[in-house]
């Protein structure tokens, strides 16, 4: 744990009453804990919350895993992309299935939403927003044809590639290769191909949002 999370740590603990309570932060005390490192509340908020997060100085982001290569079967939107080849950018991946709640409600429009967000940095190509359709159930429904269409339907813009599947294997290469609970789950790989966070389901946006931003910074 770095010494500025391990004094936010310490000024929360400071801020909370005896019994349990917890009593409001003086107001100047308050901007210059804000102030020790804006970098580090962020990490420390994702830390607190349960999220797998390498990050932090150079020698703890050396330690996060390096990301597998991904096998798609066919791409849509892309002519094709490798992994390898983004090297130098922030890489998001939105493992999802067409048929699953979680994705339609939740990391679809997300993804749509930070495309906006990060518009500039897309274009800039420091950053790129990657859908894989990683179907584990409901192989028969959720066909390449139907993918193309709800591609199509939902507006969809950025790569998406379709998960490879070998032999009578139930589950495709890259599911297999990440380790993925299930769909939605969500990937950020930092600029030296190392995964940075993944998350099965929901997840605060905005804490994600902003440490993507401090990975665009690195």
């Amino acid at each position: 744990m770095s010494d500025n999370i391990k004094a936010v740590l310490s000024q929360l603990r400071h801020w909370r009453g005896e019994g349990g309570r917890t009593t409001a932060a003086p107001g100047g005390a308050l901007r210059r804990s804000i102030a020790v490192s804006s970098r580090s509340i962020t990490i420390l908020v994702l830390l607190m919350i349960g999220f797998s997060v390498a990050s932090g100085p150079a020698q703890a982001a050396a330690r996060a895993p390096v990301a597998p290569q991904w096998d798609i079967a066919e791409w849509i939107n892309s002519d094709g992309l490798k992994l390898a080849d983004l090297k130098g950018q922030v890489v998001v991946i939105d493992f999802f299935q067409m048929w699953c709640p979680g994705c339609n409600k939740f990391s679809l429009p997300l993804m749509a939403h930070w495309e906006k967000v990060f518009a500039r940095q897309i274009e800039q190509k420091k950053l790129i927003i990657v859908s894989i359709h990683t179907v584990f159930e409901g192989h028969k429904v959720q066909t390449v044809k139907r993918l193309k269409k709800y591609i199509k339907r939902k507006g969809i813009t950025h790569p998406v590639g379709v998960d490879r599947h070998k032999g009578s294997n139930r589950l495709p290469q890259t599911m297999i290769s990440y380790n993925t609970n299930g769909t939605p789950e969500v990937a950020l790989i930092g600029k030296d191909g190392r995964i940075r966070f993944q998350k099965f389901g929901y997840f605060e946006p905005n804490g994600i949002e902003r440490f993507i931003r401090i990975l665009l910074d690195e």
